[in-house]
């Protein structure tokens, strides 16, 4: 067969694609069984493969190659890898090699090193760092936004098109509706929490039982330990990790039905767009509108927590709650807390909205790193009404800065947002949900999700995907009704 520009094209990208996710297995066994003591080899292994990376993904071919489609008659898959393809070009082509390579370098040191800053309570001993991640992150944005804001070019690459301009618009949209309701809530008394011996070889193994009733196939993937909660991979090759607390099942549980959600939208993408720019999740707000809608609108359901609560009492015996009823109040209980990802749906988004401020002072350069914790206390108490009593449930309870994902934050909440539109719209295309649910059976949710989102991968732009599946673009509306409709008959307001 002649070869054609296009071929050519989609045949280089296709090394790149499967060098990419290299590079991935690399930071995947950075946070998992990697040997402490290899630290600063991997950096220098990690920090060689974003050369490599660097070097394809701006190599004068792809211009060459991009240039001789243009006006080509093709698929409407081969038209949309192109666009990504010329998105990543230009992106990347306004990079330097050696800043790239460093970027890779610094994170993966920095985030060992917050590892073990955070397991001390010590943000003095990660600060140096963590400023010189912010200082990389900056000259990066200024490659970037060719004069622009420096946070928009950042979020761009998680979010294309997103600004803080559009993200600040939501959350002011948000922000009174959930305040409003947090304070009454929190004036009614907390339902109790669980109470028993949850070991920590019971609570994976459990993990893994929920991990396979959300549809996750462990052929293709696996369950690991980690800090914090990732998931990572696509195609056929999608790990996820959890963490325990012999006090708290439910932070491993839902932790991994979360990471549940990621990882089933990268292993239910068309298997056609394996290693393509197609083959991974169009963007972090879609990815999280998936793992939040099996962890919450799903995972936290009146009719699937009253199946959880039998098979708990079958794993564990006596749970401390002596009814379905009490479990479901007790899994969304909303309480005085620090933690972003063990917060209740009602309080989550405000945690979002400190970082999102935050990380915004951090990049324009208004916030030293050095002065990131006491102002993330002040912050934390001014919105939340308590104070923070040690830095591992403060700055630096969250490993994104470490990594430099300066731009992810808000995606959480955009995620939320869609995860709304889209429990919306499956709920009035499912009627019999609940039924299938108290089973705990989620075939009919997670076959419609992955119809609607999951197997198209790349080839929609994110709030097209949400459009498309919805059959109206994506707004905050649906997200505060169904939280306030939840919480209000929960506390009975």
């Amino acid at each position: 067969m002649t070869n054609t520009p296009l071929a050519d094209l989609l045949a280089f990208q296709k090394d790149t694609e499967a060098l990419g996710q290299v590079a991935g297995r690399l930071g995947w066994d950075q946070e998992t069984v990697m040997p402490r003591g290899a630290a600063e080899q991997r950096a220098e292994e990690m920090a060689a493969m974003e050369q490599v990376l660097h070097a394809r993904r701006t190599d004068p071919r792809v211009g060459d190659w991009l240039a001789a489609c243009e006006g080509s008659e093709m698929t409407e898959a081969d038209a949309a890898k192109l666009r990504h393809i010329r998105r990543s070009f230009d992106r990347a082509s306004k990079l330097p090699a050696a800043l790239s390579a460093e970027i890779a370098r610094v994170t993966s040191v920095a985030q060992g090193q917050w590892a073990e800053a955070r397991a001390k309570d010590d943000f003095a001993a990660f600060a140096p760092v963590l400023a010189r991640v912010i200082e990389l992150r900056q000259q990066e944005a200024q490659a970037l936004s060719q004069g622009g804001d420096l946070y928009d070019a950042l979020a761009d690459d998680y979010e294309p098109g997103a600004t803080a301009a559009e993200l600040g618009a939501m959350f002011d949209e948000m922000r009174p509706r959930l305040v409003e309701l947090r304070g009454k809530v929190l004036e009614k008394p907390a339902p109790e929490g669980l109470k028993g011996s949850f070991p920590d070889a019971e609570q994976m193994a459990f993990a893994s039982r929920l991990a396979l009733a959300f549809g996750y196939d462990l052929n293709r993937g696996r369950i690991d330990k980690a800090v914090h909660p990732f998931s990572s991979g696509s195609g056929n090759d999608v790990r996820i990790t959890t963490r325990t607390n012999p006090e708290d099942p439910f932070n491993c549980f839902y932790s991994t039905i979360h990471e549940v959600g990621h990882a089933c939208y990268e292993q239910y993408i068309d298997q056609g767009y394996l290693l393509t720019p197609l083959g991974q999740g169009v963007s972090m707000g879609v990815h999280e509108s998936q793992s939040r809608i099996y962890e919450n609108q799903l995972g936290r359901s009146r009719a699937f927590t009253g199946w959880i609560y039998e098979q708990m009492r079958e794993a564990f015996g006596d749970i401390g709650v002596d009814s379905p009823e009490a479990f479901y109040a007790a899994v969304n209980r909303v309480q005085k807390d620090f933690i972003r990802t063990e917060a209740d749906e009602l309080q989550y988004n405000l945690h979002i909205m400190l970082r999102f401020d935050l990380e915004r002072a951090l990049i324009s350069g208004d916030l030293k790193a050095a002065d990131l914790e006491a102002a993330w206390n002040e912050r934390f108490e001014a919105d939340f009404g308590y104070a923070v009593p040690r830095a591992s449930l403060g700055c630096l309870q969250d490993v994104h800065w470490s990594l430099g994902l300066f731009g992810y934050f808000p995606t959480y909440s955009l995620g939320n947002v869609y995860a709304g539109c889209l429990a919306q719209a499956m709920r009035k295309d499912l009627p019999d949900l609940d039924a299938a649910l108290a089973k705990g059976e989620t075939s009919s949710a997670t076959s419609w999700l992955g119809e609607k989102v999951q197997r198209h991968g790349g080839l929609y732009e994110p709030k097209e995907v949400i459009t498309r599946a919805c059959g109206e673009a994506p707004s905050a509306g649906p997200l505060l009704d169904y939280i306030e409709t939840k919480f209000s008959d929960l506390y009975g307001l």
